[in-house]
């Protein structure tokens, strides 16, 4: 696996798991009680995003060495997910 490859799916995974762990303990102003003039009810009340951030790039990391491993392996291959062989199989 080339270098940039590598970034490129450590970027995928990361945002994926970003867009996963966003919602999680979110507490909002609406369920505080406290909402501030000018904001939606939906938004959050208090919002760690450094522990969250330091949370999702562990995870991601962990994600990554073994999706990379796998690959790396040639445990599954382009070959193995080719689509066009399996509806297709004699063309």
């Amino acid at each position: 696996m080339q270098v940039t490859s590598a970034l490129v799916l450590f970027a995928v995974i990361w945002f994926m798991v970003l867009f996963i762990a966003l919602p999680i303990g979110l507490r909002t102003q609406g369920d505080e009680g406290e909402r501030l003039l000018g904001t939606s009810g939906g938004s959050p009340a208090h919002l760690d995003l450094k522990r969250k951030l330091l949370w999702v790039t562990g995870i991601s990391l962990v994600v990554w060495a073994g999706t990379s491993a796998v690959i790396i392996s040639g445990l599954v291959t382009v070959d193995d997910i080719n689509l066009y062989r399996v509806f297709y199989p004699d063309g």
